[in-house]
């Protein structure tokens, strides 16, 4: 599954918003070619490194072969995309991090998608309301939603109990009793870190913890942040806390640093961390490079133990300037229909039962699609970790919040992002690095609402 991709910083290149709600009818050279377009498409973002995009980039090509697609590999490049569009030359479609659309939105260097929806008979109820507020600015859709990444809580049960411990005993709506479980659980000797006990994933997963602790980081309408909320720099302390236990950042990034999630030699294989919020997507990486791991996978939960979680994902955006508006509706619509991802996820079953390795299934923005692969494709694996792995992450699908989209989106990550990690480097305390974090917000979103 694609990860999360981390955009730079944003530059300074502004474009003139767009008005009303069109950008599809045509243009380039993709007249005559029907409702599916024609001529060519290009694309920014996207990865064919797995089994899942070619499938669905396959359909497409197959379905229409008057398109003639360019898909342009890598990671997406957020100083070239503005460069491109600043330039009037930027490829159609762009995939991206959700998180990023509010600010682009608001910027004009991506188009509305209302014609697109309605032209291309898109059903937007079909995805995931998470996935969907991320989507849309001002009740305007500007994105079509992909993947649905959500957090669980990953366990190693052998290194649990070594500790005397269960998986019972990790219980992460105990804020106070977080310190103790973590110093069982980790080694820090002679102020060295060779194993994790708890890792809160700050700063990314930040925003998590503070609504664990009843706290919202932003308005429901993007506009306005709430970072010195009590209950966000609580959330920011405790986590703060179970990082300088286990030897201070420096330490315990450098450690983290070296740990390879993608392969055979993962902190769950070699036992270098015990207790982690994380993707959904590990579970596919563990099913598949290390099966007979005692792996444990619990909600994240609140303060009153209610299972909680994060949602993010990437989302396809037409351009500002982009030439087969046409045809770029037709490839989003095809790459995140029900039917598509049904195949994707036969595809990447069969080539799992090949390898006698378990399908853990395929989380897509999409709910129709997800019911349609956990009703025809996944079948359980009769190996109860992986079983009741999958079974959380479904839980975590239906109870996952989202930051909503935000004019000023991009900024407003960044200052909380900085926050937290000059307090991580000890250079301000939580309290006095929101306040500044909140300023910073606040004046960037002033700006975007002008």
């Amino acid at each position: 599954m694609s990860r999360k991709l981390r955009a730079t910083a944003l530059v300074g290149v502004l474009a003139l918003a767009i008005s009303g709600c069109g950008g599809v009818g045509g243009g380039g050279d993709s007249d005559g070619g029907g409702a599916k377009g024609s001529g060519a498409l290009s694309t920014m973002g996207l990865s064919l490194s797995d089994e899942i995009a070619t499938t669905r980039v396959d359909a497409f090509k197959r379905d229409h072969p008057d398109v003639r697609l360019q898909i342009t590999e890598g990671a997406f490049d957020e100083q070239q995309f503005l460069s491109a569009v600043a330039s009037g030359n930027p490829p159609d479609l762009v995939y991206l991090d959700r998180k990023l659309i509010g600010t682009y939105a608001k910027r004009g260097s991506i188009q509305p998608l209302t014609d697109c929806v309605d032209e291309q008979g898109i059903d937007m109820g079909q995805f995931r309301q998470s996935a969907k507020d991320q989507v849309t600015l001002d009740g305007t859709v500007y994105g079509i939603p992909e993947f649905s990444q959500v957090r669980v809580l990953y366990l190693n049960e052998g290194l649990l109990k070594k500790a005397g411990l269960t998986a019972d005993d990790v219980n992460l709506a105990d804020w106070a009793g977080l310190p103790e479980l973590n110093a069982k659980l980790a080694t820090v000797s002679g102020g060295r870190l060779s194993r994790i006990g708890i890792d809160p994933k700050i700063p990314e997963f930040l925003p998590m913890w503070a609504k664990a602790n009843g706290a919202e980081m932003i308005s429901a309408d993007g506009t306005k942040p709430n970072l010195t909320d009590p209950k966000v720099v609580e959330a920011l302390t405790t986590g703060l806390k179970l990082v300088q236990d286990q030897g201070g950042w420096g330490k315990f990034k450098s450690f983290r640093d070296t740990f390879d999630f993608f392969g055979a030699q993962n902190p769950l294989a070699k036992n270098q961390m015990v207790a982690w919020p994380m993707e959904e997507w590990f579970l596919n990486q563990a099913a598949k490079n290390s099966p007979k791991a005692e792996l444990v996978v619990k909600p994240f939960v609140d303060r009153q133990g209610k299972p909680l979680s994060m949602s993010s994902g990437q989302a396809w955006v037409l351009t500002k300037g982009a030439k087969n508006p046409k045809a770029a509706c037709a490839f989003v619509k095809q790459m995140t229909a029900t039917d598509t991802w049904l195949a994707a996820a036969r595809v990447r079953a069969d080539a799992r039962k090949a390898d006698k390795l378990p399908f853990t299934g395929l989380w897509t923005g999409n709910t129709a699609a997800d019911k349609k692969i956990f009703d025809e494709v996944y079948q359980p694996t009769g190996d109860k970790r992986f079983d009741d792995a999958v079974a959380a992450v479904r839980q975590a699908q239906d109870v996952a919040f989202a930051m909503p989209a935000s004019p000023a989106g991009a900024e407003f990550d960044k200052a909380w992002t900085d926050a937290v990690n000059r307090v991580l480097a000890g250079q301000e305390q939580p309290a006095q690095a929101l306040a500044r974090a909140q300023q910073e917000a606040t004046a960037a979103l002033d700006k975007a609402a002008g």
